[in-house]
């Protein structure tokens, strides 16, 4: 099995990575059978923007703080047999068509979560439409976020939004921070729901849109849907699976 390893840069790493490389070789991840990152959350959904046109399946190396998307390393453990042991989880990104103020036009893929988000003093409000129809014409707060299954435990979850298991099939509409509606929970939609997010007053209530950390300032709306021509495996460890791991959480461990 050709492996390819990616370390995060930490200076703490280097070492660890390069004895690594000397059982495993040092394998581009064009041609790599399997691309391995060592570092945290943040670094493993970094690789996949960048990689995931390889078509190559991930598995991190947890070498960061909690690591939910990553699975546990030991100092001398073969990380070829992990990976030779591990499952597969397949998982398609959303992908966000966010136009500015200007007119101007940007696309961006995100495995966990489109954000928009306020970044003046006054408060967003922004027109909420569920394919093409309006469902609520003023949300009076810090912002609102979609997020996919695999990213529902993470800013999601800060924001008070539900945990979904993976084969839910359901996306998470969001509210950061609602002041009107008053303590709006969110909503659940499927799937295969296109989500356009229209900003009210632009000038005056500054708005910028984030996909997972690809952001995107001065934003009149954002369109989002789950992109089903993009997909990527990300591979765990069968005694700890990405589907364990979110009934964890579920279940406040």
């Amino acid at each position: 099995m050709k492996i390819a390893l990616l370390n995060s840069g930490k200076g703490d790493l280097a070492t660890e990575a390069e004895a690594i490389r000397k059982k495993i070789g040092n394998i581009a991840p064009k041609d790599a059978d399997v691309i391995v990152t060592m570092g945290g959350d943040g670094f493993l959904l970094r690789a996949l923007h960048e990689h995931v046109h390889l078509g190559k399946p991930f598995y991190g190396l947890n070498r960061g703080t909690h690591g939910f998307l990553l699975n546990k390393f030991n100092s001398g453990d073969d990380v070829e047999k992990l990976v030779t042991a591990a499952q597969p989880v397949k998982v398609h990104p959303l992908r966000m068509i966010a136009t500015s103020t200007d007119g101007k036009q940007s696309e961006q893929i995100a495995f966990n979560e489109v954000t928009l988000i306020r970044t003046g003093v006054q408060a967003a409000k922004i027109r909420i439409s569920v394919d093409d129809r309006v469902r609520m014409e003023c949300l009076v707060g810090d912002g609102a976020l979609v997020s996919t299954p695999m990213g529902s435990t993470a800013y999601n979850l800060s924001a008070h939004g539900a945990i979904l298991p993976l084969d839910a099939k359901l996306l998470a509409l969001t509210a950061i921070c609602p002041f009107r509606p008053r303590r709006w929970p969110g909503a659940l939609l499927p799937d295969t729901s296109t989500i356009t997010m229209d900003v009210i007053d632009p000038q005056r209530r500054p708005l910028h849109a984030i996909a997972d950390f690809h952001g995107v300032e001065n934003i009149a709306s954002v369109k989002i849907a789950l992109d089903r021509n993009v997909s990527t495996t990300i591979l765990y460890a069968p005694d700890l699976s990405l589907e364990d791991r979110i009934r964890d959480e579920q279940f406040g461990f």
